[in-house]
């Protein structure tokens, strides 16, 4: 249960990122609704983080703060690409691809014991 807490607070991450780029090409009232849901993505987010790394199968602080981190990245990289027409280069397929990795091997190296 923890991991899809986390998992889903990832996604929030990436919607507090998004909130806040699309707060940046609005003005007035609709930038006011996109810091709104920034502060409700943000919220959620964190919260979901909290509760994965506690209870009775705890994700360990280090692995839950990277995997969180690592599906708001990607998902902030894959939103930009649709929603704000950034490009698509090989170093960042590379790089996303690279910190892809690294979370599952540090999901790994902190099985072992």
């Amino acid at each position: 249960m923890n991991w899809i807490l986390l998992v889903i607070g990832g996604v929030f991450e990436t919607g507090f990122a998004i909130s806040l780029g699309k707060a940046q090409q609005t003005s007035g009232k609709e930038m006011w609704l996109w810091l709104l849901a920034f502060i409700v993505c943000v919220s959620i987010s964190m919260y979901l983080l909290f509760k994965a790394m506690g209870g009775e199968a705890a994700i360990p602080v280090g692995t839950a703060y990277a995997v969180w981190g690592a599906i708001g990245a990607i998902g902030t990289v894959i939103a930009g690409i649709v929603l704000f027409s950034e490009p698509i280069t090989f170093w960042r397929i590379f790089f996303l691809t690279t910190l892809v990795i690294s979370v599952v091997g540090l999901q790994l190296v902190g099985a072992e014991k």
